[in-house]
């Protein structure tokens, strides 16, 4: 986790699996009150849980009024979150908007 002028960076680990999800759970949780950066560049697998957690923090984040986004995806945390109905085009900064 690094500190960034408009929040803080969370590195999501490269296994997302149920076992992951009540870790990215309380690691969210500690974050929270801030803006927060995802970097998704190094996973290589995302369960349904995990998709969940994290799309439950975006709420989260947008009713605290913080910004909340992914800095960097990997193609395969992309193709899975579209596979499990998950849209997350809005949340990519900017710099990775395809």
């Amino acid at each position: 986790m690094v500190a960034k002028k408009s929040g803080k960076t969370l590195n999501l680990a490269a296994v997302l699996d149920l076992n992951e999800a009540s870790a990215l759970r309380e690691k969210l949780i500690s974050l929270r009150g801030s803006g927060l950066s995802i970097d998704a560049s190094g996973v290589e697998r995302v369960g349904a849980l995990c998709a969940q957690v994290l799309m439950a923090a975006e709420k989260t984040w947008e009713q605290d009024k913080q910004p909340f986004t992914f800095s960097k995806v990997s193609d395969a945390f992309h193709k899975t979150m579209q596979l499990v109905g998950v849209n997350i085009d809005h949340l990519l900064a900017k710099e990775i908007r395809q």
